[in-house]
């Protein structure tokens, strides 16, 4: 029985009627699954997903120093960033723990809209909220906005049609914030949390139904709508990380491998001592690729031995749809840290063998190098 105290997205009549199994996320009532997590798997490397990701949460902040109170909550030098750019960064504690991942939307030097977790959103809030620097006004959003994701190697081709930007010359990581979308004013982005090309779009809320109707309308059989476990796997079999696994306030990001968003000689950041000081002694944990050299699947929080003695946990593992095969990621003691290293992962109990390694996960479609043309 789902709580009458959990909160529903404006499409949240769209899941029942798409038949979605609905479950608590973060305190939103909010779609796992629709025709099976791997089959939308599948479905959003294949040809394109439709994903509601309205549970995020989203800050503006504004003002004119608006600039130097995001370059001091965040490990990026966003002021390297052109407006209308987005930057993937995190947010850091005194002692280079992450409070959060998040996407910062630079709209100019005077105005920032930082998405963040739907778990975290309260918690970010009250962070920010403490760190606010003088003529600077610091706003959630949430309510305002709908977000709706549309990833895969067809969302261009379905989105743009029903778009007024032209998708074809948004870069990666970049945005349009005065864009119409199927009639509807929006935000659209080219970002995404799949590994494949797409677009996420911000949008009034009352005009959430219309778009994604109108998105499963154009795109026919090339689209359908895809849940939070697809989102998962997803995310996973593309290195992505998760906050709560591959990220915490106990996790550094450069225990968890992300040094290209921590710029330690950019201006004053929280968190930037404590990571210039583990940078230069090395970090003691580090997290890793595996894979599985016997049948098993690894899960989160299994323990990782060597020779019997435990030097660390999975952060996360499945048995990747796309590959077929069961990988991992694993915050281990940096002296194992090693490819070609043997480890054992405690499945149930029993010891398995699995090898860390480097390139073992799927390869985001924005990585790959196009053949070049004979």
């Amino acid at each position: 029985m789902i709580p009458l105290s959990l909160k529903r997205t404006p499409l949240y009549a769209q899941h029942l009627a798409h038949n979605a199994k609905m479950v608590d996320f973060a305190g939103w009532d909010m779609p796992i699954e629709y025709t099976g997590i791997i089959a939308e798997h599948h479905q959003v490397r294949r040809a394109a997903g439709l994903f509601d990701v309205s549970h995020m949460g989203e800050i503006l902040i504004t003002g004119s120093q608006a600039e130097d109170m995001v370059q001091l909550l965040v490990t990026t030098d966003i002021a390297k960033l052109q407006d209308c750019q987005v930057a993937y960064t995190v947010m850091c504690n005194e002692n280079g723990g992450v409070i959060d991942d998040l996407l910062v939307y630079k709209y100019s030097r005077h105005k920032f809209l930082l998405v963040v977790n739907a778990a975290n959103t309260q918690k970010d809030l009250d962070w920010i909220k403490q760190h606010k620097v003088p003529d600077c006004e610091v706003a959630d959003v949430s309510e305002q906005l709908a977000v709706i994701a549309i990833q895969g190697p067809k969302a261009e081709e379905i989105l743009q049609p029903l778009c007024a930007t032209d998708l074809g010359g948004l870069k990666l990581f970049c945005f349009d914030p005065t864009s119409i979308v199927a009639g509807r004013r929006a935000l659209v982005s080219r970002t995404g949390y799949t590994g494949e090309h797409g677009f996420e779009i911000y949008l009034a809320p009352a005009d959430a139904v219309h778009v994604w109707q109108e998105l499963l309308r154009q795109g026919g059989s090339e689209i359908a709508p895809a849940g939070l476990g697809a989102r998962d796997t997803l995310r996973f079999e593309a290195k992505l990380p998760l906050y709560g696994q591959e990220l915490g306030p106990d996790i550094t990001p450069l225990e968890a491998g992300l040094d290209w968003c921590v710029h330690l000689h950019k201006p004053e950041f929280i968190g930037q001592e404590a990571l210039q000081q583990q940078a230069a002694n090395g970090p003691k944990r580090l997290l890793v690729e595996f894979e599985m050299l016997e049948r098993g699947i690894p899960r989160s929080g299994y323990p990782v031995q060597k020779s019997g003695q435990e030097i660390g946990y999975v952060t996360t593992g499945y048995h990747s749809p796309t590959l077929n095969k069961a990988i991992g990621l694993a915050l281990i003691a940096a002296e194992f840290a090693q490819p070609g290293e043997t480890i054992d992962i405690v499945v149930r109990n029993r010891a398995i063998p699995a090898q860390i390694g480097r390139g073992l996960f799927y390869v985001p479609a924005y990585r790959r190098r196009k053949k070049s043309k004979k």
